[in-house]
């Protein structure tokens, strides 16, 4: 009995640690001082997009609705997907004629009955209150967007904040490590 206690209260407090993690550092720490994120027009041609996102490297972009003056959505290759596949068997809408196809226009059409306004976060705001958003929203990316300039800076995901807290824990066992190297040092000199 005592046994389980006791791993119980170590489970607690691992799970301790990492909420602290997660509490203690802000969104802006993930960012990298270099990236690349790629910001289409809702007035863009999806066929375009599509090119644009291939050529850059990049899974998804926000979308900015110049109207608006802000961002309304992401776009993904999911997106590209879920597109030709409604068009694939319509006999109402010819290939072609989906290349002409507007981001906007696509939009309309298909979250006519899903529309849901962008979800994003402040660059200040806890890794833990992002981790929370994409659970909670069910969303796979998450772009953090500075709520003063109205920028958006970079696209969280599940596996860029992991990477992030990968990356801290190697460092902190590289710091723990160095620090026992130099207590075995300082012991086995003479006094």
């Amino acid at each position: 009995m005592l046994e389980k206690f006791e791993l119980e209260e170590e489970e607690d407090s691992e799970s301790g640690v990492y909420m602290r993690f997660m509490r203690s550092h802000k969104c802006y720490d993930i960012v990298p001082t270099s990236s690349k994120l790629v910001v289409f027009d809702t007035t863009l041609q999806v066929k375009k997009a599509f090119f644009a996102l291939v050529a850059n490297g990049v899974r998804a972009a926000p979308l900015w609705e110049s109207k608006k003056q802000s961002f309304v959505g992401m776009l993904t290759i999911t997106d590209f997907i879920n597109i030709l596949h409604r068009y694939y068997k319509s006999p109402m809408v010819q290939i072609y004629e989906l290349e002409e196809h507007k981001i906007e226009t696509w939009r309309e059409l298909y979250l006519q009955e899903t529309f849901k306004p962008l979800v994003n976060i402040s660059p200040d705001a806890s890794l833990f209150d992002a981790v929370h958003s994409l659970i909670k929203n069910k969303i796979h990316r998450l772009p953090v967007i500075d709520p003063i300039s109205g920028n958006a800076l970079y696209i969280l995901t599940h596996k860029r904040i992991l990477k992030f807290l990968q990356l801290f824990v190697h460092q902190q066992d590289g710091i723990n490590c160095a620090l026992y190297k130099r207590c075995l040092i300082c012991q086995s000199l003479p006094s």
